[in-house]
């Protein structure tokens, strides 16, 4: 038989270490082009690109109103991501966040609707300590089945988001229904069962959680980098045979790693439902446990990365909003822009780690 001609294909191939100079070469030529990308979009529909930009940005930071807007969004996301990164790090891919600030905020409701008659102080500790406790042991479950039975964690954290999202609604629809409402709603919390108040420097006062999520940003730092728990569940995350020759018990660490992980995000619900949301609702969560897994690996799984993309993402969600009120844009207008932007800039990401080449291979 005669030889075939060569012939090209494409190739992924994975990239040496870059300088930091090209890494944020790359980034800020994904920000060019989402911008560039946005306002053709933005033309499309008729708007002038450069206002509706300015409006997004003016809409987030323009003011100290605004800005305290934008950190209460912020501090839910952060949080979870923080969560997030724990199980990935030691490559366990928790998918459940949605779940466990849902679980989180029901334990959290429990104590703030049959038992505010507890002084504040009390009553937000044993919120705070139940939603820990109901998130951790949620996440828990998929982790028992995954080194007891090997299950594939990404889908059993998946599914039970919806068990728990649907709980809420039986609350909302059933026992815990507010008798005085009109329609099918949650009581607001008493006072007692509402976070305080804190200034931030040249914004004003916003609740508590941003206290909470720069104690954990710190923790976190120090438990991953510094501890000996820390090194173990990296050293899981990198070769779990590693691990097991080295003597580390790696089901207890799995185990411990994941109920850190989700007793996080439980926590997440307590903040949100005492904070802004001031009572139970099945949007507790609001995507935050989905969007959280994009700013992680943006973030490159580094706590204080993790805050500084958490705070991009809420002015943008900020911005997207207000962009959506002042042109009166439909939502699903405002979710398509936000998704070009992260498309660019998520795609940055597989650029600065892998190239496509071409390989010129010989065919039988």
């Amino acid at each position: 038989m005669p030889k075939s001609a060569p012939f090209s294909r494409l190739h992924i191939v994975q990239r040496g270490d870059l300088s930091g100079a090209k890494t944020s070469l790359y980034r800020l030529l994904a920000v060019v082009g989402a911008l560039t990308t946005g306002g053709l979009f933005l033309l499309a529909l008729g708007f002038n690109p450069l206002s509706v930009y300015w409006t997004m940005l003016s809409g987030s930071l323009g003011s100290s109103g605004m800005q305290k807007e934008t950190i209460k969004l912020m501090i839910p996301l952060c949080l979870t991501t923080l969560g997030v990164v724990l199980a990935f790090k030691m490559k366990f891919w928790n998918i459940g966040a949605e779940g466990q600030i849902c679980a989180g905020a029901i334990a959290a409701s429990y104590f703030a609707y049959f038992h505010n008659d507890l002084p504040s102080p009390l009553l937000l500790t044993l919120m705070a300590a139940a939603s820990i406790l109901a998130g951790g042991l949620w996440g828990l479950i998929p982790a028992l089945f995954k080194t007891r039975y090997g299950t594939n964690e990404t889908l059993f954290t998946l599914m039970l988001n919806y068990i728990v999202l649907h709980f809420i609604t039986y609350l909302r629809e059933g026992p815990w229904r507010n008798p005085e409402g009109g329609f099918a709603a949650m009581p607001r919390f008493t006072k007692q069962a509402r976070l305080p108040e804190l200034p931030i420097p040249g914004i004003g006062n916003v609740h508590i959680g941003w206290v909470v999520m720069l104690a954990t940003v710190v923790f976190l730092f120090i438990y991953l980098r510094y501890t000996k728990h820390g090194y173990e569940l990296t050293v899981v995350g990198e070769n779990e045979r590693t691990a097991r020759y080295a003597g580390m018990p790696v089901k207890k660490i799995i185990l411990r790693t994941m109920m850190m992980s989700a007793g996080l995000c439980g926590l997440v619900g307590m903040l949100q439902v005492s904070g802004p949301d001031r009572q139970l609702t099945d949007a507790v969560a609001n995507g935050r446990g989905f969007t959280a897994v994009s700013i992680a690996w943006l973030a490159r799984l580094s706590p204080f990365g993790v805050m500084v993309v958490s705070f991009l993402f809420s002015v943008m969600q900020k911005g997207c909003s207000m962009m959506q009120t002042e042109y009166r844009i439909p939502s699903s207008m405002s979710d398509i822009l936000q998704g070009i932007i992260l498309f660019f800039v998520l795609g940055s990401e597989f650029f600065i780690r892998y190239r496509i080449a071409l390989q010129k291979e010989a065919k039988a």
